[in-house]
């Protein structure tokens, strides 16, 4: 080998080699591994010099598609926090692609201990110190591959602006296995994901932006394994870099960006979800792949004190260490990749508090998050926080710098509990309906910092919501102690499935009561895949394991409730049709937006403005926004709820010019309007009121 380079990390092609360069401040000594495609050894190479703690070696004549690892020579000392053992080939954290597949073996562990399950700390020996395991691990762990720079990345698609942004979030796996127009060997790929019909569907819903479960490189937790299962969510990321192999028929990079191309050819912005929190290594007694085995205490967050022990902030077993200037490189070389050379349009951050965490907890300054929020090369990218972990002081809702969006899960538990008859839940969810300028607005975020969701991936599907009060995990393997045990949902009389056509009416109607509330809410709104459609998994909450029928996505709602998947286009129509529903900026009472006057009412069902003790009463209000323009023209809208057990009737205020008010939407086929400006609104039941000034054709046929 010759000297070659120590910038860029990674294995770098060129017409003539390839130069390799890996940052490891505690090897003393490291060989580049050659592979063929059988997964035999074929060369043997140490990298000749190593420059600010990156080792580098430029390989004449080795071209694109070679397949090779990594094996560090230094100091094996686990309670020092100390890991290196060349016994274990290592992939490069850099790899664009992996090949092969990971298999669980004894071979895997980096120490050799006295019992075969080292899944965790709770069951693993914790007896003195840990002894080198010498078995070599070449054979059961994927291959990093050297690849040729692509000349020609996805075109940009359409940045859609924040305020007309609905996320769709769904699984390539889920979506697309049962999918009936995706063919047979498609199915559970990005080619899959990249069908016409599918495509064709998500537009015709008007979802703008899909985003994606974790796509990066993962694999499947041993206990499941053992099981039978496997990781369905993907949230085990052992390549940063790479394209999950099992989403390829083929070249998975190619196959990646064919489909970013078609998700932008339909008019859509691509989203990923990532997990820059922690690695599919797990705790101390896990397998060593790749980070462990470089530099330990780079990569991951030890105890003070025991830098053998692992922090946990994240509940996996370890926690990256974004305090390291190399860990904080990774991250930020990892997103421009993926934004610049395969055209993702955004990044949904797992447990993103870990991502401005220091060892005192964290601040939204930290230097991982100013760099995401600065860097040129992701300044168009959309950033949205999952905004806790486990750890002390996790939960940070509404910390998270100016750019950045946040999952908002108080939303989702006020709509809930809300529509399934809690009391006192008024105010709590008129705070929601605002967008939550409690949490944003007063450090000058604007409404759509909120994304609001009633469902999401982990949890029940909204179906599972109206039919389910418990959760029936039993088929995770873990007798059912997993899973959130607070769901704030119900189940009208039958726990599950059920063919009584009163309690199937109820559930409907509760359904539409909660998308209602997503859509016609200031925020911007996430929508489950399949939720649409009434997607059932029969009352997991918890079906990261459940790679099978009971987490693939059912279309058969298609046929079985057309009418209800038509609601929700109507719904997903009205937002976009109505900006009123989804401001730029908070409305506090009148407001001036640069383009007239808004004002903002909270509806007392009598007509007059809510006073603070009728927040306290039934749960029956109201709120209407109007805007005055610059022309003097007015429009103005209204969500009217009634989420108790009785008849409610609304009188609305009188509009101006002799305008009358109608209703655009209702969630209960009874609801009528009984005079002009007064609603009947059947109990458990949501209407939105227009300014008789909306006179467009798309906005003048009754939704039902």
């Amino acid at each position: 080998m010759e000297a070659g380079a120590n910038v860029p990390l990674g294995a770098t092609a060129d017409a003539d080699g390839v130069n390799f360069a890996l940052f490891s401040s505690v090897a003393e000594r490291v060989e580049l591994c050659l592979f063929d495609r059988d997964g035999k050894e074929t060369g043997r190479y140490e990298l000749p010099r190593k420059t600010a703690d990156v080792w580098h070696g430029y390989l004449p004549g080795c071209r694109p598609g070679q397949r090779y690892g990594y094996r560090i020579h230094g100091p094996y000392e686990p309670e020092q926090g100390l890991r290196c053992n060349p016994a274990k080939l290592l992939l490069d954290p850099y790899a664009r692609l992996l090949d092969g597949e990971f298999v669980w073996n004894e071979a895997v562990f980096d120490y050799r201990c006295d019992h075969s399950d080292h899944s965790d700390d709770s069951r693993a020996p914790d007896s003195g110190p840990l002894s080198i395991n010498e078995l070599d691990s070449a054979a059961f762990v994927p291959k990093s591959v050297v690849c040729a720079k692509r000349m020609h990345p996805p075109e940009p698609g359409r940045r859609t602006p924040w305020t007309e942004t609905v996320f769709y979030e769904a699984n390539v796996r889920g979506y697309t296995m049962r999918h009936p127009a995706v063919e047979e060997d498609a199915r559970g790929t990005f080619a899959g994901m990249r069908n016409g019909e599918v495509l064709a569907y998500l537009k015709a819903l008007g979802v703008t932006s899909l985003e994606l479960l974790p796509v990066q490189a993962f694999i499947d937790e041993r206990h499941l394994v053992d099981l039978g299962l496997r990781n369905y969510w993907g949230y085990n990321t052992i390549g940063f870099f790479s394209p999950m192999p099992r989403y390829a028929r083929g070249d998975a990079i190619a196959e990646f960006i064919d489909m970013v191309s078609a998700v932008h050819d339909a008019g859509l912005e691509l989203i990923m979800d990532v997990a820059y929190n922690h690695t599919g290594e797990s705790d101390r007694f896990g397998p060593t792949l790749s980070f462990r085995g470089i530099d330990n205490a780079a990569y991951y967050r030890c105890e003070a004190g025991e830098p053998g022990r692992y922090v946990n902030d994240t509940g996996t077993g370890n926690t990256l260490n974004v305090d390291h200037s190399r860990t904080r490189q990774l991250v930020i070389d990892s997103l421009r990749y993926w934004a610049r050379d395969m055209g993702v349009d955004g990044f949904r951050f797992d447990l993103a508090t870990v991502l401005g965490r220091h060892a005192g907890g964290f601040s939204n300054r930290h230097p991982l998050l100013q760099a995401i929020g600065e860097d040129p090369e992701l300044a168009q990218v959309k950033l949205i926080a999952e905004p806790w972990d486990i750890g002390p002081g996790g939960y940070r809702l509404g910390g998270f710098p100016p750019r950045w969006a946040e999952w908002n899960d108080r939303f989702r538990d006020a709509a809930r509990r809300f529509w399934r008859g809690d009391e006192n839940m008024s105010g709590e969810l008129a705070g929601r309906l605002h967008g939550s300028a409690e949490l944003f607005d007063s450090q000058g975020r604007p409404p759509f910092s909120s994304v609001n969701l009633i469902t999401a991936h982990d949890g029940f599907t909204l179906s599972d919501v109206v039919s389910y009060e418990r959760r029936h995990n039993e088929a995770n393997g873990e007798n059912n102690r997993d899973g959130h045990s607070h769901n704030y949902s119900c189940n009208h009389g039958v726990e599950g499935a059920t063919d009584d056509p009163e309690i199937l009416k109820k559930r409907r109607k509760h359904r539409l009561n909660l998308l209602a509330t997503l859509f016609f809410s200031q925020g911007t709104p996430l929508l489950l895949a399949g939720d649409e459609l009434g997607n059932s998994q029969a009352g997991n909450n918890n079906a990261y394991a459940q790679d099978n029928e009971t987490g693939w996505i059912d279309w058969s709602g298609l046929s079985t409730d057309p009418a209800f998947t038509e609601r929700v286009r109507e719904l997903i129509r009205l937002r976009r049709e109505l900006p009123l529903l989804r401001q730029q900026s908070y409305v506090h009472g009148r407001t001036d937006n640069g383009c007239g006057i808004v004002d903002l009412r909270w509806l007392h069902p009598n007509g007059s403005t809510m006073r603070r003790e009728d927040w306290d009463g039934p749960q029956v209000f109201g709120v209407a926004f109007s805007e005055t323009r610059a022309d003097g023209e007015t429009s103005t809208v209204a969500v009217l709820l009634n989420g108790s057990d009785d008849d409610v009737r609304f009188h609305l205020p009188v509009l101006q010019h002799g305008r009358a008010w109608r209703s655009a939407f209702g969630t209960d086929d009874d609801a009528r309007q009984t005079g002009r400006g007064q609603f009947e609104l059947p109990a458990s039941s949501l209407v939105l009121a227009l300014d008789s000034c909306w006179t467009r054709a798309e906005l003048a046929a009754d939704s039902r």
